[in-house]
């Protein structure tokens, strides 16, 4: 039988499995999207939009360590984000044309392989179904599988906006990475 790419979901696995797979496969997409280009690249805007791939990965670095923090569990968002962030919502897609293209890599790789190691603390301590810090308009809390979902639909967004954004970059289309795919500038941790 031929073995799945790892960043593969289960075809048969739990909801954590489940989530965590189809979480898992839309980060590797998105960074195979995002991989390997220059301050150029990472800057390319289409149309009137100003989106761009460093935009995308900086924004995302900064939602990971949000919902692995004070929406997981009420903990501040912590470093890097405390001691650069300039406030508003936009300020992650603005402020990374300042970024090197090292430095933008560095915030998405290094977030996501901490959101990664908390969400998995999460789970082992309490399940999908465990209420976590964020908390609705009536008073009630989100669950863990809430905040999954959110994270999901967040790449499911912005992935798509990454397949347009890379096309016009260089060309690259297509919805996986080839086989053994890895990035030649910082690291990707997979799964």
């Amino acid at each position: 039988m031929t073995e799945l790419p790892p960043w593969e979901p289960p075809f048969a696995g739990t909801d954590a499995e489940h989530l965590l797979g189809m979480l898992g496969r839309l980060r590797t997409t998105f960074r195979w999207k995002a991989a390997d280009l220059d301050a150029a690249g990472l800057q390319t805007r289409i149309g009137a939009s100003a989106l761009t791939l460093g935009g995308l990965l900086k924004h995302l670095a900064s939602v990971e360590d949000d919902v692995s923090t004070r929406r997981l569990s009420g903990a501040r968002i912590g470093e890097p984000w405390e001691s650069v962030w300039a406030g508003g919502d936009d300020w992650a897609f603005t402020s990374a044309a300042e970024d090197s293209p090292e430095q933008l890599y560095a915030y998405w790789d290094d977030a996501v392989a901490r959101s990664r190691a908390r969400v998995d603390v999460a789970l082992s301590a309490g399940g999908l179904d465990q209420p976590v810090d964020l908390t609705g308009p009536d008073g009630g809390h989100a669950s863990l599988r809430r905040l999954l979902c959110d994270l999901v639909e967040e790449y499911g967004r912005h992935t798509g906006h990454a397949d347009l954004l890379r096309e016009a970059v260089d060309g690259l289309v297509g919805e996986d990475p080839p086989s053994g795919w890895q990035p030649r500038v910082g690291r990707l941790p997979v799964g």
